[in-house]
Order: structure tokens, then sequence, then C-alpha cells
């Protein structure tokens, strides 16, 4: 990569999230060697950053795991912080201040944890220093310009708003403002003034979700409310002949196949106005028998690669929608891929080794995806030579011989891309890990890694900032985490690795989902060029409902929702599926 397409440390030093995501190795060694030049007794935790500029000079640092200091910050004296925290730039910490979980100081904002003594028999330059510092709890966002004097205590959940002064201790969920700083009400309060005093956050245990418009929203009431209008939402896509992903687009195979999984989460039947019978019918027909691939509606069958299988294209991901609605109708392919029944174990590394790992991650975990579920699809037929002897074994070998040790992950996760940061490597990861270890029941290599990874990328506002997500993106980081999770046996609730960070992440993501729900039209996808777009539809409607079910899974809610998916995004392994099989 050209040197001056890099990020500089000047500007990591003032947008400090991007780090983890778009550092350099050069640039993490020289960070990594920088924090161990601070002064005083310090400690800096995990994938933490502090600013080239910043002026630290601690008597005592306790800087907590994936916090930041940011460019012309002052920091001296005792500081504490936990997980998660930010001292934007040109902060001012001084004295002895202790910050909670997740707290957020804006720019030019000071926490002064120290005072002058006053007494006028001497001049006050002349006079002894007094501290009884400064308490913040968890999930406090501090505005900009803000002062925090000394002796006070901030409760958890607090918010304060710019250019305040607090001179007075703020209990828990205060929202203040002004100088000196007042209560202006309760954070948790709804437009019609009611307060939820059981909440534990903004997913309370057993509790309804706050909703962005001020609506009570619990998982429960979704779930139901989503049934109550599954019909009409999947008639809205009937267009009297075909199904299409939204009013006025084209008919689609995948519109076709998002119907059949939403009616089976949500109605536990075939989607209407066709029986089953008539669903598997369309479906099977859909098959070349010379490829065993389903083209686009309209289109002609893919012309196949040397090898005998697709590099791209829609056919590719029809192995997956098509295969599994034929699976929730109760149904098969009529036809076995041809492609992975006839690929040898040398051909299949040859194919790996030629994928485009460097700049295309997801493209090459796609094709993994494919690959992988159709030798699924192959191994439940009856015939015997579904898939050549090795090449199952080939695959996994070649995968964990060469996943990143750092990382977990495949592509080229210690460089990422100046535009995107890690969003093809973490893209790439869960689709080759949907179809491989995910759907033969595997563990997937260094787990721990992963999850950081994946933590440190669903922090970058360029994909997960306010109106940035899309379905994609977010399933990508859920469903790694899922998976990481439940293969190192974190408990809900329990001292599992990373587990707060996760369940605060995943209650970040719920809070902003549900009330997307558009009555009668389902989710949409939302924006980027990598789906149809904000407007509902079936491919929004059918990812998010799967990602809303992750989500409160992360969190031991999922029995709230009352549904499961069975599909493409199920959490089980795929029936049938077992290693020894091939």
């Amino acid at each position: 990569m050209d040197q001056r397409q890099r990020p500089s440390v000047r500007h990591f030093d003032h947008c400090p999230w991007l780090f983890a995501a778009e550092a350099t190795e050069e640039q993490r060694a020289a960070q990594r060697e920088s924090q161990r030049a601070i002064g005083g007794d310090s400690e800096v935790g995990e994938r933490c950053y502090v600013a080239e500029s910043a002026a630290v000079f601690p008597d005592r640092l306790r800087l907590g795991n994936d916090s930041y200091i940011a460019a012309h910050a002052y920091v001296t004296g005792e500081l504490t912080t936990g997980t998660d925290c930010t001292l934007n730039p040109f902060t001012t910490v001084r004295g002895t201040v202790a910050l909670g979980d997740g707290v957020r100081i804006g720019a030019y904002s000071s926490l002064l944890g120290f005072n002058h003594s006053m007494s006028p028999d001497r001049p006050v330059f002349h006079q002894p220093l007094t501290s009884r510092g400064i308490k913040v709890g968890d999930d406090v966002w501090i505005g900009s310009h803000v002062i925090v004097v000394d002796g006070v205590t901030i409760g958890d959940h607090c918010v304060i708003g710019a250019g305040a002064v607090v001179t007075k201790d703020l209990p828990p969920w205060t929202v203040a403002a002004g100088n000196p700083a007042r209560r202006l009400r309760d954070r948790r309060e709804t437009e019609g003034g009611r307060v939820d005093r059981g909440a534990g956050g903004l997913l309370g245990r057993g509790g309804d979700l706050r909703a962005q418009r001020g609506a009570d929203l619990s998982l429960s009431r979704f779930a139901d409310r989503a049934r109550a209008q599954a019909v009409d939402l999947l008639a809205r896509c009937w267009d009297g002949e075909l199904y299409v992903d939204r009013p006025g687009a084209a008919p689609t195979v995948r519109a076709h196949c998002d119907a059949v999984e939403i009616a089976d989460l949500l109605l536990g039947r075939a989607p209407e106005p066709l029986t089953a019978d008539e669903h598997v019918k369309r479906l099977r027909a859909a098959q070349d028998p010379a490829t065993g691939l389903v083209p686009e509606l309209g289109e002609r069958p893919p012309m196949m690669e040397d090898d005998g299988f697709l590099r791209e294209g829609a056919a590719l991901y029809h192995v997956l929608s098509v295969g599994y609605a034929l699976d929730l109708l109760g149904a098969s392919f009529p036809h076995p891929v041809c492609g992975v029944r006839d690929m040898t174990a040398r051909q299949l590394v040859e194919r790996l080794d030629g994928l485009p790992w460097r700049d295309g991650a997801w493209g090459a975990g796609a094709w993994i995806d494919a690959w992988a579920t159709a030798a699924r699809w192959n191994l439940r037929r009856a015939e015997a030579d579904g898939v050549r002897p090795g090449t199952v074994e080939a695959l996994f070998g070649w995968l964990l011989t060469r996943a990143d040790p750092a990382t977990g992950m495949w592509g080229t996760p210690g460089t990422p891309s100046p535009g995107a940061g890690r969003l093809q490597v973490v893209n790439g990861y869960y689709r080759l890990t949907r179809g491989s270890f995910a759907q033969f029941g595997l563990p997937v290599p260094h787990p721990e890694r992963v999850v950081d990874a994946v933590l440190a990328h669903a922090r970058d506002s360029r994909h997960f900032g306010a109106g940035r997500e899309n379905a994609c993106n977010v399933l990508d980081v859920a469903h790694p985490l899922w998976l990481c999770t439940r293969q190192l046996g974190a408990g809900v609730g329990g001292d599992g690795y990373r587990t707060a960070e996760i369940h605060a992440w995943a209650e970040r993501q719920l809070s902003t989902l549900l009330p997307r729900w558009q009555d009668g039209r389902g989710f949409g996808f939302g924006p980027g060029g990598s789906g149809p777009g904000p407007e509902a539809g079936l491919q929004g409607t059918e990812m998010w409902l799967a990602i809303v079910w992750y989500l409160a899974d992360l969190l031991g809610r999922s029995d709230e929702l009352g549904y499961r998916p069975r599909g493409v995004h199920r959490p089980e392994p795929a029936a049938g599926s077992a290693l020894a099989r091939a």
C-alpha cells in the first residue's frame, strides 16, 4: 500500500476510534512503545490508544481495555478508568479521578479532582492542594466544554449537557445542564413523562426496550407484532405470479426464498397463496440439472470455471437460499451440485489458494460458504458419490492451517483497508465460517482473537455510526460473536471473555433496530451498495429478524421472541452434516 494512503499518527490522535481498524503493524508497534514510555505507576489495558500529542504525566494511571486518550489531552495525578472510556481531544483530567465502564468525555472538558485552599492569611499560590476526588459511574456521557469540580460523584447512566459546570453530586440516570448544572429530567422518561425505575439499562432484564421514538417495545411484543403482520407483508411482495423483494422490484429467486424463510419463522408454514407442494415444485424446477446450480429468473445457467464450479454470481448464493428454502419445506434439490461432486481435493486446494484473499476477502468467504453448503446438500443425497473422498477434509485442513493466529481470520486482517477498515475481512469471516465451521458443527480457531477483531471492527463509525448500519454488516458481527462465545462457554451474565462488552453492543443494536420495523412492511436492509437499500422488503426483513434473534440470544433472552431461525441463518449445525460422512 502506498505510504501516502495510510492514516497518519496525527489522524489517529484526533480520531483514535479508527486506530484498531486502520493502523499498520508499524503504527501499532510504535503505539505500544509509546504506552510503555508513559511515566509514573502506569498500566494500559488491551486495545487502547494514547495520542502522541497528549500530555500524559500521571502519578498513577490505570487505563481500562478499549479506552483512548485523544489529541492534546492533559492528564496528571491519579486516573483510573473502566473499559470503553474515551477522553476526547483537548480534555483535561487532573487530581484523583475514577471512571466506570463506558464513560465518554467530550472535547475541551475538564475533570478537576483537586483544589487549592484559599485561606485569607496568605496568597493562594502558597497554599496547599486538597483532593477529595471525582467519581463517575458506568455509561456516562459528559458533553463538550463541561467542567466537573473536585468532590463530585456522577451516578451511572448520567448525561451532562455541553458547557455545564457540575458542582454537586448527580444521582443515576440524571440528564443535567447549565452553570451550575441542574437536573433536567430522568434519562428513562418517555415522552409522556413516565419513568421506568426498574430498567437495568437500555434493555433491562425482563423489562421493556426504550425505543428511540419513545415507544415501549419488549422483545415478546415485537415478535407478536411481526407475527400479526406477516401475512400482509408477504402479500405486499407477491405480484400475482412471483415474489418480489418490494413492490416495483423485479421478481427474483431470492425473494421467493426469503418469503419461505419469513413465513416459516413467523407463521410456521409455507407462505400463501401457494401451497407447500407448489413452492417445492417451483424451487426444484429452478435447478439446472447439468450443473446443479440455480440461475436467476430469466437467465441462462452460468458458465463454469475449469474446475467445474462458479467463482461468483447470484447462483452461488442460490445454493444457500434455495437449498434452505427447500429444506424448510421438507424437500431437497433434485440434482447434485456437480462442480462440488466432481472436484478433487487437489483442485479444491488450488481454488482456495487462488481466491482473492488480499483485496476481496468477502468474495473468498462467500465462495467457501457456497461450496461447503453445496457439499452439505450433496452429502445428504442417497448416492455415495456426493463429494470426492478427502475434499471436505482438505477444506478444513486448508482453513485451519491458514487462519491468522493474531485475529483468527483469513485474508489480510493485519493491514486494514484505509477506505473500509476490516469490513471485507470480518464480513468474509462470517460467510466463510457460516458455511464451514458452523454448518458442520466444528470449532473455529482462535475464538478469543476473533472476538477482539470483531469488537474492534464494530467500533468503526464508517459502518456502525448512526444511520449507517445495514443488515449484512450487523449480522457479520453478531454471528461471529455468538459463534465464538458459545464455543468459549460464555454463560449469560457470567464472566466469559469480554461478555460485558458483547452484551453492551447487543443492547445498543437492539435499541436502534426494533424501532425501525415498519408496520405491514417489515424491515429495510439499510444503506450501502451491498443490498437492496433502505426501503422495507423481504431480504431486509428476513435478515433483520434473524439478527434480532442472535442479539437477543447473546443477552440470554431469545426465548422471549418465540421464534428461532431454521434456514440460512440457523444457529445449529445442519442436520446430517457431520464431517465423518465425507
